[in-house]
Order: C-alpha cells, then structure tokens, then sequence
C-alpha cells in the first residue's frame, strides 16, 4: 500500500515483514527494540505472537519496522475502571453507553513495537504509521476493535510522542515501570470527537 505522509513528499510502502528483508542495518537507536527486531522478531512471528510490518521508501530502504497483535484494555481495578467509563461516557455515543459500561474487557490492537531508523527520526514517520493503524482499524470488521493500545517505553520523548498522537495513559500505576500502558479510543466515539 503506497501512502504519503502529511509531513513530506516521499513515497512510502507499508507490507509484512518478509524472510527476504534484510534488517542488519536497521538501527532506531533503542537498545531494547534494536535487541527485539534483530534477535527475537522472527521467533515472535514463526509463533503468531505478533505481525511484523516494514515502512519503505522508494529506494526500498526500511525506514520503520512495527508490529501488531490483538489485544483488549482490562482494568486491573474497579477504581481505574470506572474512572475510564467516566471519563469515556461524555464523548461514547448515547446508544452504547449503557453497554459500554457493561462491558469488562474492550477490544484492541496493540502496537507493540514502533522503531523508526536513527537517522529519519522526528520526520513524521511514526505519525506516519500510526495514522496508518488508525485508519486501517477504523475500516477493520473481521472483528471488534475499540481501541489502538501501546507498552509506551517509559521516556518523556516517547511517552510525548504517543500522548501528542492523541493516547491517554491507561492508568497511573505503571508510572515507573520500564514501559506505561496507553490506548486510543476508535469508531465507538462519536465522529465530532475524533
């Protein structure tokens, strides 16, 4: 699938991850999603524990490596989850909510790791792709999917990045763990809030 970004004039393609795909040069600068994409990817796919998808440009140069896997948003406490729901039912169509907040678990896609190449970073690329999950999932209907979620690392320029992309922290919780769990909500938002 051929895209532009808003941010620049470059072609990019979005496809699977191949056996053919040589990811030796890939660097995004993260010790741990470097360790990941070169070490453990292929196991994680063999597996079906995650997708793995590359960004390219024209010259077929991998500009960004993701991954995708189903996932749901649980609330570990009755707390948080209510929380959620009050936050949620002010901007969550009135038809729904009352199943909305019947509701124990919400359906997702997660992504679990977003590395965009050391020397292209702060381009527009990781917008990029996620503009790109957003709207594949908006469309998606082989089945439900509330919401996009991440494992943000836990770094303020990360952490940034998701939260000017529009994701919320989940909870407060995880606030000194390595990674903080955050979503975006999806289609059961009314249209004028997205």
């Amino acid at each position: 699938m051929e895209e532009r970004t808003l941010f620049s004039d470059i072609d990019f393609s979005i496809n699977l991850l191949s056996d053919h795909d040589d990811l030796s040069p890939f660097f995004c600068g993260c010790e741990e999603l470097d360790f990941f994409f070169h070490k453990e990817v292929n196991l994680c796919v063999k597996y079906k524990y995650v997708s793995t998808y590359s960004v390219k440009n024209k010259e077929n140069d991998i500009l960004a490596l993701f991954t995708l896997a189903h996932d749901s948003v649980v609330f570990q406490s009755l707390e948080d989850k209510n929380d959620f729901v009050e936050e949620s039912c002010c901007i969550i169509d009135k038809e729904y909510i009352e199943t909305f907040v019947r509701q124990s678990a919400f359906p997702a896609i997660n992504i679990g790791h977003l590395a965009v190449r050391h020397d292209v970073q702060s381009r527009g690329i990781g917008t990029f792709v996620l503009n790109f999950v957003i709207g594949t999932f908006m469309e998606y209907k082989m089945s439900g999917c509330q919401f996009i979620t991440v494992d943000s690392l836990n770094n303020p320029e990360t952490n940034r990045f998701y939260c000017k992309n529009g994701f919320v922290n989940q909870t407060n919780s995880d606030c000194f763990n390595p990674t903080r769990r955050m979503y975006l909500p999806l289609r059961i938002y009314q249209e004028d809030s997205l």
